[in-house]
This record gives structure tokens, sequence and C-alpha cells, in this order.
């Protein structure tokens, strides 16, 4: 077979296949640590540490394949003519948005281990009030002009990325975070409802999951975001008015 036909076509996969991987070990962390959950008891920087760890494991579960479209995206207009199968410009702009998720990582973590010794975070789940909170904050914040715009940037960054294009892995780096960013603009507060639905709850995050990869990739996805979102708002209202 003529390798000029198979090389388009294994740089259009490995940013699936790494994204993919990257996803099942993140998944893969949390269902082991599932079954002891050490992180959500106890304090320290153990405990910080093991919380930052659960956080980020979260994070790349739920956003890999979310962004795996577009590291293919900037794959493509890296190397259009040929190359490495993931170049190392590629691989930059991936660990882009790492190191922006591990700062939301460390920030939410931080939470976490805060609110667990003012006692309103138990078990790795809110108390009631706290937890309606969030999923009615939650949300409401589907329907923010501010999760709007980052919506729109999340869902076609190729204006973004072309303007800002500078060959370099320094460059992709740079471009991976600032995009991370936008991506976690989207869904910071929702992936905080871990909080009120327990930390360690993989049906929760599966559910996110699938709404964070509607929202971002299917069309119409910013409506099914805010219907989303008004289910939150009502589920949180509902826990509020069982409280005794």
């Amino acid at each position: 077979m003529d390798g000029r036909l198979t090389r388009p076509h294994v740089r259009t996969l490995v940013p699936y296949a790494a994204a993919g991987a990257a996803a099942l070990v993140g998944w893969l962390w949390l269902a082991g640590a599932a079954l002891s959950a050490p992180h959500v008891h106890g304090s320290g920087l153990h405990a910080f540490g093991l919380a930052v760890v659960m956080w980020q494991s979260m994070v790349v579960a739920m956003m890999a394949p979310v962004v795996a479209p577009w590291i293919g995206a900037y794959q493509a207009l890296l190397a259009p003519a040929g190359g490495r199968a993931l170049s190392g410009g590629a691989a930059s702009f991936a660990a882009g948005y790492f190191l922006a998720w591990l700062g939301y990582s460390i920030l939410a973590a931080a939470l976490q281990v805060g609110l667990q010794q003012l006692g309103l975070v138990t078990a790795g789940e809110a108390i009631r009030p706290l937890a309606a909170a969030v999923l009615v904050g939650a949300g409401a914040a589907q329907f923010l002009p501010f999760k709007q715009a980052c919506l729109t940037h999340c869902r076609n960054p190729l204006s973004y990325l072309i303007a800002g294009w500078n060959n370099g892995p320094p460059h992709g780096l740079r471009l991976g975070a600032v995009h991370g960013a936008y991506c976690l603009g989207c869904c910071w507060l929702l992936m905080l409802t871990g909080l009120a639905m327990g930390v360690m709850n993989l049906a929760w995050m599966a559910i996110l999951t699938v709404a964070l990869v509607v929202e971002q990739a299917a069309p119409g996805g910013a409506w099914i975001g805010r219907a989303f979102g008004a289910g939150l708002v009502a589920w949180g209202i509902w826990g509020l008015a069982r409280m005794p």
C-alpha cells in the first residue's frame, strides 16, 4: 500500500488513540480508588496529593474525548503534507491541556480538603444544603454569557489556532494551555457537582462525560447543555425543598 495514503490516516488516528488511552488510564485509576477512596479521609499533604490526583484523573477521563479532535486538527495544521504520526509540536499542544487541567485540579482539591476540614464534605459528599447549592449554581451557570462564549470557542477553535499559530513546541504548549482554560470555562462548575453527588461517584462522572461531549461536539449542543443545566437547577431546588 502506498505510504503517502496511509500517513495522513495514521496522523488522524493517533491523537484519538492517545486521548482514548489517557481517558482509559483516568477511568481505571478512578475505579480502583473508588474501592477504597483513601483521599476522602484525613488531612495533610498526603490527603491533598491524593485529592489532586483524583481530580486530575477525573478531568482527563472526562475531557480527553472532547479535545481529541482539536489535537488532531492541530497535528493536521502542523504537518499537512506528511511527517510523523504525532509530532513534538502536537504532543506539546496536548501537554498544554494537561497543565491547564492540573491547575484546576489543584484548586478543586484544595476546595475539597478545606470543605472536609470544615465538616461540609463528609465521606466525599457535601452536606445537603451545600450539595443543592452546587447543583443550582452549576445549572444556572449553563445560561451565563461567559459559559456561552467559552462554549463557542471550544466548539470551533480553528480560528484561534490559526491566529495564534507559531511553529515550535513552546507555542504549541501555550495554545493548548489557553484552549484548555476555555474548556474549563465550559465545565468547571459541572465537574464540581462531584462534590454534591460524591467525588467517587463513577456513574455521575459517566453522565457528566456524556453531557460534556454532547454539549461540545453535537449539533445543537448549546441548547442541550442549557436543558441539562435546567435539570440541575430543578434537582437542586427539589433537594432544598425536601430538607426538614
